[in-house]
């Protein structure tokens, strides 16, 4: 029994630094509906290098979408026209952010930062479901692309660039 408890430890610790060797958010759940703070975990450069840039596309359904400026770099929103028109406080709401950028900066591959913004999970977003955040992280001369989306009954774990997930709850 102490072997396979210490063979079970050991997937634990090698799945669980393999799930943090990539772009995460910290809160993978949030309520349809709500306000939702997202912060973007980058927990490393790429193949060594320094990373220089971030970018990611905001899903549809996720609106009046804000990022925080980081001192030292540079922050884009990328605005454009939603697939369709959402209510937000009793007005119509048809456009906004679709991708931010956040550039120009330097984080060291032995180091760890995160990227934060928040928006609004639309009311008539699909409770039980996953929306996931595509991030390119840019290095030196390299990149990293978190854009993998699982197909249907596909394992989010089988993927090698999995794009960041969160998972809709029920409206509270």
């Amino acid at each position: 029994m102490n072997s396979y408890l210490l063979s079970a430890g050991a997937f634990f610790v090698l799945g669980t630094s393999a799930a943090f060797s990539h772009v995460t958010l910290e809160t993978q759940e949030a309520a349809i509906g709500s306000t939702y703070k997202a912060v973007l975990r980058v927990p490393h450069g790429c193949e060594g290098k320094a990373t220089t840039a971030v970018r990611v596309q905001i899903p549809e359904g996720v609106i009046s979408v804000k990022p925080m400026p980081k001192p030292g770099w540079t922050l884009q929103v990328k605005k454009g026209r939603y697939e369709k028109s959402y209510q937000l406080h009793g007005q119509a709401v048809t456009s906004g952010a679709k991708q931010i950028d956040w550039s120009g900066g330097s984080l060291p591959d032995e180091f760890y930062d995160e990227f934060v913004f928040r928006g609004t999970l639309a009311a008539d977003l699909p409770a039980g479901q996953t929306l996931y955040f595509p991030v390119v992280q840019e290095c030196e001369g390299a990149a990293e692309r978190w854009i993998e989306i699982p197909a249907a009954g596909q394992d989010e774990d089988a993927l090698e660039y999995p794009a960041p997930g969160l998972k809709l709850a029920p409206k509270q």
